[in-house]
């Protein structure tokens, strides 16, 4: 296992180092039910104790860690509760943006919509892992946006995070690439022709398809 911590001048250690685990374990590096051992993390981080120590405390609030009596901390399993619970408020604050969205975007969203859509499609071909999160997480950022609804901006960007550990596990399946374009490109299409009721119609879809690709993929692990 290899961390790069990038050191951060105007942030303290211990955020360094929350940051640093936190995207290792979302991106897989550090696997469920691995344990963290705070020397063997000190270690490889070039860092003392303590701030490895506060970032699994600050881990474990954000549920990216648990701790099991007698053994420490180790990182937490994604569960099938977990996801439908995420996914759910996911699908509820997707469908409204569409929603939002066809009815209030302008030209300048518009462009982004079809910008990220086209990006997303190259970096699905490009095959890069990180690089396909990155882009299905912008095209629906530009769709948060286009709402013109802050409040869902901000609680869609709040629950980012606990989605994103997610979104590697269903884009980690090359064989639902294919669907993940067409999909994006009938939600750009409807958001732009102003269709409501196709754009919430394919996006609970999209949603509903990767919960059941994770499921799929958890219980072929279990």
């Amino acid at each position: 296992m290899k961390l790069d911590m990038n050191i951060d001048e105007y942030l303290p250690l211990r955020e360094v180092v929350f940051h640093t685990l936190r995207k290792a374990i979302i991106q897989g590096e550090l696997q469920p039910g691995e344990r963290l051992m705070e020397v063997t993390l000190a270690n490889k981080l070039g860092v003392s104790r303590t701030p490895v120590r506060e970032a699994i405390r600050m881990l474990e609030l954000e549920g990216l860690v648990v701790m099991i009596p007698r053994k420490g901390a180790e990182v937490a399993k994604i569960t099938v509760r977990d996801l439908k619970d995420a996914l759910e408020v996911r699908m509820a604050i997707d469908s409204l943006s569409v929603k939002l969205a066809c009815e209030r975007l302008d030209e300048d969203d518009k462009t982004e919509i079809k910008q990220a859509c086209v990006a997303f499609r190259e970096a699905v071909k490009s095959g890069n892992v990180q690089a396909i999160v990155e882009g299905d997480e912008r095209f629906h950022n530009t769709i948060y946006r286009a709402s013109k609804n802050q409040k869902l901006i901000t609680i869609a960007m709040n629950l980012r995070e606990q989605v994103y550990r997610y979104r590697f596990e269903y884009v980690k399946d090359f064989s639902y690439h294919e669907n993940l374009i067409r999909e994006h490109d009938q939600i750009t299409e409807a958001i732009l022709k102003g269709d409501v009721e196709t754009a919430q119609k394919i996006m609970k879809e999209h949603i509903y398809n990767q919960e059941q690709i994770v499921i799929r993929n958890l219980q072929k692990e279990a």
